[in-house]
This record gives structure tokens, C-alpha cells and sequence, in this order.
């Protein structure tokens, strides 16, 4: 992942790149993430409405290739406040596995 993530800060351009910890930076990453989340939100709710649910290929490419774009902007806001996603994803699923373990997987809250 931190591969990925070096080429991928390689292709940034934006206010507050590479300024860690830069306010105009994290929210421009934050903003983009958010708006490819909606792209995908919107093809899915398109497969549901105009497709009765039905995933076709081309539907799986669309979604793909948004799901690139989220991975960027993921990217990049892990690059913008200092973390590797390297770590974040170790510690994503460190936090996993001791919801998992204590029978706490299903709920709410983030300190469950």
C-alpha cells in the first residue's frame, strides 16, 4: 500500500500538498473523498433504480474505476497528516479483531 500511496501523491496537485498536517490540504482530500464516495453511492442507487439491482460487467468496470478514485483521495489524505497506509490499514484491522474477539463487531460506536 505505501507503494501505491508514494505514485500516487507523485500525480497530486492541490493547495496545501505536501504541507503536513495543512488544513486547506486535509479538507481538499477530505472533499474529494467524499465526492468520489458519492459517485459510487449514485451508480449504485442508478443499478437499483434503472437496472432492478442487476450488476453487469460494465457496471462492476464504472464501480471500479470510481473505487480508484476513492483509493486516491484515500491516499492522499493519509499523506497529507503524516501516516502510511501501511499503518492505518494494520491498525484498522488490529481494531477489527478485537471487536471480533470480544463479540462487538455488530453495534455502534467507535469505542464499542
Amino acid at each position: 500500500m505505501v507503494a501505491y500511496q508514494r505514485q500516487a501523491e507523485s500525480t497530486a496537485v492541490y493547495p496545501g500538498r505536501g504541507d503536513i498536517g495543512n488544513y486547506t490540504g486535509v479538507a481538499y482530500c477530505a472533499l474529494g473523498l467524499a465526492g468520489e464516495a458519492g459517485e459510487i453511492a449514485n451508480k449504485v442507487k442508478k443499478i437499483a433504480r434503472d437496472h432492478l439491482g442487476a450488476v453487469s460487467d460494465d457496471h462492476r468496470a464504472q464501480l471500479a474505476d470510481e473505487l480508484g478514485d476513492v483509493l486516491w483521495y484515500v491516499a492522499q489524505l493519509a499523506t497529507q497528516i503524516g501516516m502510511d497506509l501501511d499503518a492505518i490499514a494494520a491498525g484498522n484491522l488490529a481494531k477489527l479483531a478485537d471487536r471480533k474477539e470480544r463479540g462487538v463487531l455488530q453495534g455502534s460506536g467507535d469505542n464499542r
